[in-house]
């Protein structure tokens, strides 16, 4: 855990797939006691998106972690992320949207905790 979720409104390959991928397991390393190892990407492109009832390049992430996670450390991703995505995808910061949910409760590896 954790489970972050993708959403964006643009059509990307298999490399940019990858590198979201990559990236998003090497980044999350800065919030204490997550790993890209028990971290679940969800990537999904090609969504019918609209800001301001336009259709321009957006996202949003949705990320959910297993307990109550270090402050800073959820900043820090949460702006890596806003970089990562105008740096890989061009899509502008102003055009994401990034929320953190935190739950007490969670079941994983058969186990409800």
């Amino acid at each position: 855990m954790p489970y972050i979720a993708f959403n964006i409104s643009e059509k990307l390959t298999a490399s940019q797939k990858e590198i979201i991928k990559s990236e998003t397991g090497r980044l999350v390393t800065v919030i204490p006691g997550k790993t890209e190892e028990v971290t679940i990407v969800d990537i999904c492109d090609g969504h019918s998106m609209y800001k301001g009832g336009k259709a321009i390049p957006c996202a949003y992430v949705d990320i959910r972690v297993y307990t109550k996670a270090e402050p800073a450390g959820k900043k820090q991703f949460v702006n890596d992320l806003f970089i990562l995505l105008e740096k890989e995808l061009g899509i502008n910061k102003d055009n994401v949207y990034i929320s953190v949910l935190e739950f007490e409760q969670w079941g994983d590896h058969g186990t409800y905790h």
